[in-house]
């Protein structure tokens, strides 16, 4: 198991651009398993989770080439289903997450595939119902196998039909769109998740052959068709990493650019950093995080205490909460941190309120944090990452506190950051990784 070792008190200045998106590339990647044809991505980020998948690619037979960095083609003209039926693949996808995306288009274009419980951060029950309802209104049916724990899904001809999603779920969106391509008649998706990796993801079935109208809005209509082809994608930029930038910067920032951001795709994300008074600069497609002394709390209308609470897209996402609670640890003012996705995200404070913060855990969902306005530096710890999120808002915590921090566990923060200990140090960080 690997640490960071960080120095703490270093102001950090320079330009830093972000990866590319972790959930896009997840959706795009296993969108690839619909076509025989090649299919080539730009900008895939170096990352644990996405590299696992493409592994995973390659073992059932898809044609997987490295073009370039970030560039890679796929061709899934052969694919391996005896390997699909495997304990073995079976033992990988309960490892990864990301695997969840590969039942939708291996439903729709093979007309099976195995179900087990995904792997992945241990923030809570993370339900997978939505998928399952999906496929079962477009005709699929389930077969639960004994002493494997896992469920076969089959389905000779998937049908078209109406469905409202009882949550907007974003894998679940994207699994039933990739099997609702090949149904045979009308597919409409209501309540689906519209954040604009579901739309690229659209974009590019759309490219392929697919027919698929509504995108950017929660009522999706897929028109099946018989077949898809080959086309090249780029992805955008992680909106999750220009938010912990923009939260690194406003903690120990002495005046940082993020570079090509898609300012377009980063809906309610400035703002609601503006909100803990941190100032965020456009310029063109940047972003320029000056350094501040001070930056205050903004308040509602009526002097209510501010409070920020996740929401699906285009509300504030979940994955951003964690940076936000320890960039207000050091504001002026106080706030209330709502997380209604996830019970079990918001633990992770006891370990900032160890380095000295000024939190209040009112139950798993609610959190309020009074600032320190810089007057009381944040110490340093030994701590351990509990998932991706939390682990890079604790390492963002120790670059800023006094003394030197150690946080373990960091093969969480590589599932979904590309080099990172790297890249801040470039900017004038201390991070050290022990294996």
């Amino acid at each position: 198991m690997a640490s960071f070792k960080i120095e703490g008190g270093h102001l950090l200045s320079g330009t830093i651009t972000p990866q590319g998106a972790k959930n896009e590339a997840l959706q795009v990647i296993c969108a690839t398993l619909l076509t025989s044809d090649k299919v080539t991505i730009h900008n895939i980020p170096d990352i644990r989770d996405v590299n696992n998948l493409i592994q995973l690619l390659r073992d059932i037979d898809v044609k997987v080439e490295k073009i370039g960095q970030g560039s890679f083609t796929f061709q899934a003209d052969a694919l391996n289903l005896e390997y699909l039926q495997s304990d073995q693949f079976v033992q990988k996808c309960a490892d990864l997450r990301g695997s969840v995306l590969m039942i939708g288009p291996l439903l729709g274009r093979m007309g099976r595939a195995i179900v087990t419980k995904p792997g992945g951060d241990k923030i809570g029950r993370r339900r997978l119902d939505t998928h399952f309802l999906g496929f079962k209104y477009l005709g699929a049916k389930f077969q639960h196998i004994e002493g494997r724990n896992v469920y076969e899904i089959s389905a000779k001809q998937l049908k078209g039909t109406y469905m409202l999603l009882d949550e907007a779920s974003v894998t679940g969106t994207a699994n039933i769109i990739m099997a609702a391509v090949f149904a045979e008649g009308t597919t409409t998706i209501y309540n689906a998740a519209c954040e604009p990796y579901i739309q690229q993801l659209c974009h590019m079935l759309n490219r392929m052959g697919a027919n698929i109208s509504g995108i950017g809005s929660n009522l999706l209509t897929i028109n099946g068709v018989k077949q898809l082809h080959g086309t090249a994608h780029k992805m955008l930029p992680d909106m999750i990493e220009v938010g912990s930038f923009i939260g690194m910067a406003a903690m120990c920032g002495d005046g940082i650019r993020i570079k090509d951001v898609s300012i377009k795709d980063l809906g309610i994300i400035p703002e609601a950093f503006r909100r803990l008074g941190v100032s965020v600069q456009v310029d063109g497609d940047d972003l320029y995080i000056p350094r501040q002394k001070h930056y205050v709390v903004d308040s509602f209308i009526d002097g209510t205490i501010m409070t920020l609470a996740d929401a699906p897209w285009p509300g504030l996402t979940p994955d951003l909460l964690s940076v936000l609670i320890v960039v207000a640890t050091q504001a002026r003012g106080s706030v209330l941190f709502h997380q209604k996705m996830f019970e079990s995200r918001l633990f992770f404070v006891d370990k900032l309120i160890d380095m000295g913060a000024q939190i209040i855990l009112c139950d798993p969902h609610r959190a309020v944090v009074v600032g320190h306005d810089r007057k009381k530096t944040l110490r340093a710890q030994r701590m351990s990452s509990p998932d991706i999120r939390a682990g890079i808002a604790l390492l963002i915590a120790a670059m800023s506190a006094n003394g030197t921090s150690t946080i373990s566990n960091i093969e969480q923060i590589d599932r979904g950051y590309e080099n990172i200990e790297g890249r801040l140090n470039a900017l004038g960080a201390k991070i050290e990784r022990i294996n």
